[in-house]
């Protein structure tokens, strides 16, 4: 089964594709997906929770970064994952591209997607929808992250008034204890 989507964050190329290569901070923008280990830089474990009408599944993944091409926008992720009450099995490849568009970027994700076993039963008539809010949620989690990357720390400031009131005090108290000893 093939899946194709898109979206566009406000943010520009050089920084989302930053963003879209640091998966441990990206997995979690998934709906229903946990990362569980950290194996190695292109290497990781998750699990994934999903619900498919009224059935609910918890899948134990196996996610690889297989190809990077930084001069081409694209990163293709390879996932394997298997059904943790043994009901299905699914596999992944995921090919995400970055273009610049006017005002920051636009991500195409190109999904081959098997699955296995009853998870096929399940999901056959309702991936298609079931990819498509995912890939909104995912975008709308992105654009958060991305925006938080875009806008600078503010600035702490200095409560001078609290500053000069404590110094004033601790003076204050301390010549009382002094003129008790």
């Amino acid at each position: 089964m093939q899946l194709e989507n898109s979206f566009e964050v406000g943010a520009p190329p050089d920084v989302a594709w930053r963003l879209l290569n640091d998966v441990p901070t990206v997995l979690p923008c998934m709906p229903g997906a946990e990362l569980v280990e950290v194996v190695s830089d292109d290497s990781w474990k998750a699990k994934l929770h999903v619900k498919l009408g009224p059935i609910s599944l918890q899948f134990l993944a196996d996610v690889d970064r297989v190809e990077v091409d930084t001069d081409a926008g694209t990163v293709v992720l390879a996932v394997k994952a298997r059904e943790a009450k043994g009901r299905g099995a699914a596999e992944a490849r995921i090919v995400s591209s970055l273009a610049p568009i006017a005002g920051g970027s636009r991500v195409d994700l190109r999904t081959e997607l098997e699955l296995r076993g009853a998870v096929a039963q399940y999901g056959r008539g309702v991936i298609g929808d079931v990819a498509s809010t995912l890939t909104d949620r995912f975008a709308e989690c992105l654009r958060g992250k991305l925006a938080d990357v875009e806008r600078p720390a503010a600035p702490t400031e200095i409560d001078g008034f609290g500053l000069v009131f404590r110094a004033v005090w601790r003076a204050f108290v301390q010549r009382l204890r002094g003129r008790r000893a």
